[in-house]
């Protein structure tokens, strides 16, 4: 499953700036695509300065340890690229790949209605989570389902998750209402 969040209409949250990396302007870069270094192939990168999108061009980028680093155009020295900590990565969204059968972006499935198998109504998907094992769904009640609680409840498809059906806006659980 991909971990995109939809920013606008045009662009798609693909990563984060977390930190600085040595004194030449490098960044510490977090990464939501899978494989996590897909993110380089997606070009040009906005980052969000003062609650606007501006496009960046990468001049280099590599893993590092873990994790990966980027060095922005522009961006050559410690105190420029600390500026850019916290700032979300945007690509415009007819770069990602299409999802194929039974692949969903994480975008696509928030707001969605969740309905147990029994047809009880348990709210909608308010954010997904990655917790390692597996991916996990926040599912908030609201006045039109069985409570007003919220539930977290694994993705795994073709055991708790039995259906998705985006066309209709909703999916069907296998999963016990109690959790």
């Amino acid at each position: 499953m991909a971990r995109g969040g939809q920013v606008s209409s045009e662009l798609e949250v693909v990563g984060r700036i977390l930190g600085v990396h040595g004194v030449q302007g490098w960044v510490k870069v977090y990464s939501y695509t899978d494989p996590m270094d897909n993110l380089q192939h997606y070009q040009p990168w906005h980052l969000k300065q003062g609650g606007h999108w501006k496009p960046v061009k990468l001049t280099g980028f590599r893993p590092q340890g873990k994790g990966l680093i980027a060095q922005i155009d522009g961006i050559t020295d410690r105190e420029a690229a600390a500026s850019l900590v916290g700032q979300e990565i945007g690509i415009p969204g007819d770069l990602l790949p299409t999802s194929g059968a039974g692949e969903y972006y994480w975008r696509d499935l928030v707001g969605l209605r969740v309905h147990h198998v029994d047809g009880m109504d348990l709210g909608k998907v308010v954010r997904m989570l990655e917790t390692g094992a597996n991916d996990v769904l926040a599912v908030r009640g609201d006045s039109n389902s069985l409570d007003r609680r919220e539930r977290l409840i694994p993705w795994l498809p073709d055991d708790v998750i039995t259906e998705v059906n985006l066309a209709e806006g909703r999916m069907t659980v296998d999963w016990d209402p109690e959790f």
